[in-house]
C-alpha cells in the first residue's frame, strides 16, 4: 500500500498543503488557504510603516482547511485512504516570533488582545525592532562578540530578541501578559500535537540558531548577563526557553485526538520538528555542496550547506552558520534578500505605471537589451539582509529620464535584484563556499522566464528550475516521512522524494559581458549608501549608464 505524509508551508500572505507518495515523491493534491486578516494576510499601521503582524488564528484555520482539502481531493483516486497518511512537516517564515500565555495560547486570542497588533505574531518583515537591533549588535560586538560571529557580525530587526525588546520598550503592558515567546516553526507543530505548553514545545535549531542567538558553544540561548544589558525583563523569558533544540526530521510529537478529528487524519501519526521555509524549500530541492538554493517569493532566501567538519570560519553579513539547521549532518547557511517579488507586486499594485500588469511590464521589458533602459536600480525597498543586513536602507534608481519608460523600470528593478543575489553568491565564493550550480524555486521561477534569464546573465552561471511549484511544502512533506521513521536518513528521503529540474537557464554570452559592466556599477552604489567606509564618488554612475545606453541602440539600429 502507497504511504504519504503531508507538507504545510506556511508562506507571508497563505498557507499551502501538500499530499505527496513518499515513495515517488509524487505530489497527489495540493491546496492553498490565503490569511483572512490585515491585508493580504498582513496586519499593517499606516502610522509605522516598519509594523507587520499576523493574527496567528489564521495560521490555526490555515491548517485545518489545506489538510482537509488535499485529503478530500485524495480521496477521488481509487484505494485511497487517510490511514495510508503518516507523518506530517511545518515550514514557515521566520524569524515569525509570537507572544504566548502560560498555556502556550497566542495574546491574540484573549478577546482582550484580539485586535492589538503588539499582541499578534511579529511577521518576519517587521522591522519595528531596527533600533533595538542596532542596539544589540553592539553590546554583542563590545562585550560578547560570539554571539554575532555566528551570524554575520549584525543583528538584523528581522530577528527574534529585536522583536521582543522592540515589544517590551513599546508596549511593555503586552510584554508583561505574555509568558513566553514561541517562534511560528515551532508554534504549529506542538499546536498539531496538542503541546503548546511551554514546557513541552520542542524548539528547532533552524529558528533558534539562525535568528536567536542559540548554540552549543555557549549552552544554548544567550546568557542572562548579557540579556539583562539589554533589559531585565528579557531574562523572564529567556528562563522559559530549553537549552536543547532539535533538528528538522526530528519528532516533535505525534497527532492529537483533536487535531486527527478535525482533519480526518489518524491520531497519533508522526509531527516533525518545524524549520524555516526557505530551509525545507532546499531540502525539496535536493540540497547538497556546492549547490545553491534559491527560494524566490515576496523575499528571496539563499541556501548552503557544508559538511560539519568544513574549515570555513565565519562570513560576515550571513544570517547564520548553524550546524544541523537545513540538513542533520551537515553545515546550514543562509542569507537572502528582504524583497524581491514584493518589489514587483509594488511597482505594479502601487505604482501601477501607466496601468499596465505584470503580463504586459514583462513582454515589452523582454524586448530590451541589457543595458538598454539607460537605469540602475537598488533592490532595498525593504531594507538589505545580506551583505549589509541594514533595515535602515531604501530602494533608489538612477537614470531617469522624461522618456524612461514603464518597462524600463520594471527591467531595472529585476536587474537589481539579480545583482543583489550576485552580491551574495559572490560572498559565500570569497569564503570558501564555492557555488557550482543554482537551482531556483518558488513562484517567480517557475512563472518568469524573464526574470530567470536575467538571473543567469548576471550570475554568469545556468540557474535551474525546480519541477515543483511547491518545493517548500515538499520538503515539509519529506521531514514529515523522515520523522515517521519511514527513511533513516534525509539523504535516502530526497534521493526518492526531492524534486527535479523542469528547466534550465543558460548565460548568454554577450549579455553577461553588458551586465558584468552594470554590476559594478551597482556595487559602487552599494558600497557607497550601504557602508559607511566603502564610499566613493558617484559622479561617473549617470554617466556610464547612459553611454551604455547610446551604444547598445546604436548597435541595436544596425542590426
Amino acid at each position: 500500500m502507497p504511504q504519504y505524509s503531508i507538507g504545510l508551508d506556511y508562506g507571508t500572505n497563505s498557507v499551502r498543503g501538500l499530499l505527496v507518495d513518499i515513495a515517488t515523491g509524487e505530489e497527489i493534491a495540493t491546496s492553498v488557504f490565503d490569511y483572512r486578516h490585515g491585508e493580504a494576510g498582513i496586519v499593517l499601521d499606516p502610522s509605522e510603516p516598519d509594523l507587520a503582524r499576523q493574527h496567528p488564528r489564521d495560521y490555526v484555520d490555515g491548517a485545518a482547511a489545506v489538510i482537509r482539502a488535499v485529503l478530500e481531493q485524495a480521496s477521488t483516486q481509487h484505494g485511497f485512504s487517510t490511514a495510508q497518511v503518516i507523518g506530517i512537516g511545518v515550514d514557515t517564515t521566520g524569524s515569525t516570533p509570537i507572544p504566548v500565555d502560560a498555556d502556550g495560547q497566542p495574546l491574540a486570542f484573549d478577546p482582550a488582545f484580539v485586535d492589538n497588533p503588539a499582541a499578534m505574531a511579529y511577521l518576519w518583515k517587521d522591522h519595528t525592532g531596527h533600533a533595538e537591533a542596532v542596539k544589540i549588535t553592539e553590546l554583542a560586538r563590545s562585550r560578547y562578540p560570539q554571539y554575532v560571529a555566528k551570524s554575520g557580525g549584525t543583528y538584523s530587526a528581522e530577528w527574534f530578541w529585536a522583536k521582543l525588546l522592540h515589544c517590551r520598550l513599546a508596549t511593555p503592558e503586552i510584554f508583561e501578559k505574555a509568558y513566553t515567546w514561541v517562534e511560528l516553526a515551532d508554534w504549529v507543530p506542538a499546536l498539531l500535537c496538542g503541546t503548546t505548553s511551554p514546557d513541552s514545545v520542542k524548539r528547532g535549531i533552524c529558528a533558534a540558531g539562525h535568528k536567536a542567538i542559540f548554540h552549543q558553544e555557549w549552552g544554548g540561548y544567550p546568557s542572562e548577563s548579557f540579556l539583562s544589558e539589554l533589559h531585565p525583563d528579557l531574562c523572564r523569558v529567556r528562563r522559559t526557553l530549553p537549552d536543547t533544540a532539535y533538528a528538522v526530521g526530528d519528532l516533535a510529537g505525534t497527532l492529537s485526538t483533536e487535531w486527527a478529528q478535525i482533519t480526518g487524519l489518524t491520531p497519533g501519526i508522526a509531527v516533525s520538528v518545524g524549520a524555516f521555509d526557505c530551509h525545507l524549500g532546499a531540502v525539496g530541492a535536493g540540497i547538497k555542496p556546492g549547490v545553491l538554493v534559491k527560494i524566490i517569493g515576496t523575499s528571496t532566501c539563499d541556501i548552503m550547506v557544508a559538511p560539519m567538519d568544513d574549515s570555513t570560519g565565519d562570513i560576515p553579513g550571513l544570517c547564520g552558520i548553524v550546524p544541523g539547521s537545513v540538513l542533520p549532518g551537515y553545515l546550514g547557511l543562509e542569507a537572502g534578500q528582504s524583497a524581491v517579488g514584493d518589489i514587483f507586486n509594488w511597482y505594479v499594485n502601487v505604482v501601477q505605471p501607466a496601468g499596465m500588469g505584470f503580463a504586459e511590464l514583462t513582454d515589452a521589458a523582454a524586448k530590451l537589451l541589457p543595458g538598454e533602459s539607460g537605469l540602475i536600480a537598488l533592490d532595498w525597498h525593504n531594507g538589505n539582509r545580506t551583505v549589509l543586513v541594514d533595515q535602515r536602507l531604501t530602494g533608489g534608481m538612477i537614470g531617469l529620464t522624461l522618456h524612461t519608460t514603464p518597462a524600463e523600470m520594471y527591467r531595472a528593478l529585476v536587474e537589481a535584484t539579480a545583482f543583489g543575489a550576485r552580491v551574495i553568491a559572490e560572498r559565500f565564493g570569497e569564503y570558501g563556499q564555492h557555488v557550482d550550480s543554482i537551482v531556483a524555486c518558488g513562484g517567480i521561477s517557475a512563472k518568469n522566464p524573464l526574470v530567470m534569464q536575467i538571473y543567469a546573465d548576471v550570475l554568469g552561471k545556468p540557474v535551474s528550475v525546480s519541477s515543483s511549484a511547491q518545493t517548500c511544502a515538499l520538503g515539509s512533506a519529506v521531514a514529515g516521512a523522515v520523522a515517521a521513521g519511514a527513511y533513516s536518513t534525509f539523504a535516502d528521503a530526497t534521493a526518492n522524494m526531492s524534486a527535479g529540474c523542469s528547466e534550465t537557464f543558460q548565460p548568454i554570452a554577450e549579455n553577461v559581458a553588458t551586465y558584468e559592466k552594470l554590476f559594478q556599477l551597482y556595487r559602487q552604489l552599494h558600497d557607497s549608501f550601504g557602508t559607511s567606509d566603502g564610499g566613493a564618488s558617484l559622479y561617473n554612475v549617470m554617466k556610464v549608464v547612459m553611454d551604455m545606453r547610446d551604444e547598445v541602440r546604436r548597435v541595436a539600429s544596425h542590426h
